[in-house]
């Protein structure tokens, strides 16, 4: 197991446990996103720095096995022309690039393997990051749900069965607004009642006074006349 990947299962242990004690979940895993994918994009670069490298140990070590080559073929010719200190010089060349050869194709092994590691760590960031950004999107829609959900049960706090916030149903509510109506209407008769009865009393009392003053007025007269 890698470095790279040793440092992921801590970071993903450690997450783990700081989600079981969020207040926030979202805003956890957003920050582990982000960490990921700083992480993705510096093992890109990385891995784009190391092809380069190994493209080019790879050419080091083509170019020695082209030299070899080379250099076999020219040892032949100086030998066919009776030149053996000239075959001699390219035989030394051709074991130089030899060495060469085989230094630069270890050199590119080496970095072939690295990059396959590296390559096999960046399909599992990428693959966690995409896992962990789906849950991210599900627990974030879990959370939407539910403050919603209290929103809603702020707002209709006493709204059960059916009922609005003021704990009514529509018919009970009307029912309220029509014995309402019907006790205004029948204070308002009530009172007409009364002023009528009000005004009848004041026509008798009205009558009876002006009898009282006939009739002292009656007296008055015969007072007069006994008088006179």
């Amino acid at each position: 197991m890698s470095i790279m990947r040793r440092v992921r299962d801590i970071t993903v242990a450690t997450l783990n446990e700081r989600l079981e004690k969020a207040e926030d979940p979202v805003r956890l895993i957003d920050q582990f996103l982000w960490s990921t994918r700083e992480e993705i994009i510096q093992a890109e670069r990385i891995y784009a720095q190391y092809s380069a490298h190994s493209n080019n140990l790879k050419m080091q070590w083509l170019q020695a096995e082209q030299q070899k080559e080379k250099r076999e073929q020219q040892a032949l010719t100086a030998l066919k022309a009776g030149e053996e200190q000239l075959a001699r010089i390219a035989l030394h060349e051709k074991a130089s690039a030899e060495e060469r050869s085989i230094q630069y194709r270890d050199l590119y092994e080496q970095s072939r393997a690295s990059i396959s590691e590296l390559e096999d760590n960046l399909r599992e960031l990428r693959m966690e990051y995409q896992q962990v950004y789906d849950k991210r999107e599900y627990y974030a829609a879990r959370m939407e749900s539910l403050r919603l959900q209290q929103r809603m049960n702020a707002r209709y706090a006493g709204g059960m069965n059916g009922t609005g916030a003021s704990g009514l149903q529509p018919e009970g509510m009307f029912r309220r607004l029509e014995e309402r109506i019907s006790d205004l209407e029948l204070e308002s008769k009530s009172l007409r009642d009364l002023r009528r009865m009000g005004q009848q009393l004041f026509n008798e009392a009205g009558s009876q006074i002006s009898s009282v003053v006939e009739r002292e007025l009656e007296a008055l007269k015969r007072k007069l006349e006994k008088g006179g």
